[in-house]
């Protein structure tokens, strides 16, 4: 009979898989933020990638706590959305869209993250790891308002802007120039994006 895995080796996989998912994302967040076009925005994606860098830092302390080597697995999900998101960056939207469209692929990121915490919180606590537990649910919460700030800023404007700029009514269409350099007109921006 083969010696089967334990929760305790799933839990450690699911670390070292996580762990990956933040060294790539301190590479990502950094594009993130240089293709936003709001100050809020970026400053959102900034400010995450601080916390990102933390969480790093803090995940190797649980590695410590259970006296496992610290070393990450790659992470196929998160390099999907990664990949994603590079692929989003590419496309010829108008400067609105593409930060709708930026929050997007952030919120993407963060609910993959904020299942694999809950998951890894859940574990950390059924097993009895409490240092683990307590440092793992620090960087859910902050997963979680980092999704909360993207929410906001995404309900605070950018998403109607980009839809008045896609559906612009008709007095809009002719006072309305295109918001910075990406694409002409709003009109011209709606017409070519309603195309797609």
């Amino acid at each position: 009979m083969s010696d089967a895995g334990t929760l305790h080796d799933a839990f450690v996989d699911e670390l070292r898989d996580i762990y990956d998912a933040e060294k790539q994302l301190t590479k990502a967040l950094p594009k993130l933020a240089k293709s936003a076009s709001s100050p809020g925005l970026r400053s959102a994606f900034e400010s995450h990638l601080e916390e990102t860098r933390g969480q790093v830092e803090r995940l190797e302390q649980v590695f410590e706590s259970l006296e496992e080597k610290v070393r990450g697995k790659h992470c196929d999900g998160i390099a999907g959305i990664i990949e994603e998101g590079k692929s989003i960056m590419e496309e010829d939207f108008d400067e609105v869209a593409m930060d709708a469209c930026l929050i997007a692929t952030g919120q993407r990121a963060e609910h993959y993250e904020m299942a694999a915490y809950g998951t890894l919180v859940a574990w950390a606590r059924a097993m009895g790891h409490t240092t683990a537990a307590k440092l793992l649910q620090e960087t859910l919460n902050e997963e979680k308002a980092a999704d909360k700030k993207l929410t906001s800023l995404a309900e605070g404007g950018i998403n109607q802007e980009a839809a008045d700029a896609a559906h612009p009514s008709e007095e809009e269409e002719e006072e309305m120039p295109a918001r910075g350099g990406r694409g002409g007109s709003a009109v011209a921006v709606a017409k070519r994006t309603s195309r797609r």
